[in-house]
């Protein structure tokens, strides 16, 4: 695999290893080694969870304040550009945001580590995602930020209205935002 840091060194694009021919392809989407040697993080996931979503959905921006979840999010059907927040006070990234276009195409994974916002918009017809994560949800811990938060100013690919849950919708702006 290989493994890109991206404008927020500790958010990394990870680009597995296909093999593909006329038959199809073939790919490990995570083996702990392989991660351990190559990220140099002993990380331990603990969850894993899908979503299933049509175009235009936006997801996010989420996280828990305690119980912090790190992400190994991919999406194995459709297309998304997912994102990540740094919400890390002693951080020189500190609320500057990072994304990345993942597809069941390019197989891409994003790493989102724990202290950051998480989000993703569909950008295909429907997209399903997967992803891993370090700690288990806790409901109770959970926060939202405006997903469209003018000092964050994500610049989300949208060509219509974001189609957003009641939870997304009630996001509070990112001044006001419990961070780590």
């Amino acid at each position: 695999m290989i493994v890109k840091s991206l404008a927020i060194a500790d958010v990394l694009l990870i680009e597995p290893d296909v093999f593909g021919d006329e038959r199809g392809f073939f790919m490990e989407s995570f083996n702990q080694a392989c991660w351990e040697e190559e990220t140099g993080l002993q990380t331990v996931f603990v969850q894993d969870n899908h979503s299933r979503s049509g175009q235009g959905v936006l997801r996010g921006l989420h996280y828990q304040i305690q119980q912090p979840q790190g992400k190994l999010v991919r999406a194995v059907v459709g297309e998304i550009f997912d994102v990540a927040v740094d919400l890390r006070k002693q951080s020189p990234s500190f609320g500057q945001w990072v994304g990345a276009v993942l597809s069941a195409k390019n197989k891409h994974q994003l790493w989102t580590p724990e202290g950051f916002a998480h989000g993703f918009v569909v950008l295909s017809n429907t997209a399903e995602v997967v992803y891993k994560a370090t700690d288990y949800y806790a409901p109770a811990h959970e926060r939202c930020i405006l997903w469209n938060d003018p000092d964050l100013n994500i610049d989300w690919p949208l060509t219509g209205e974001a189609v957003l849950s009641e939870k997304d919708r009630k996001g509070v702006l990112f001044s006001e935002a419990d961070v780590y």
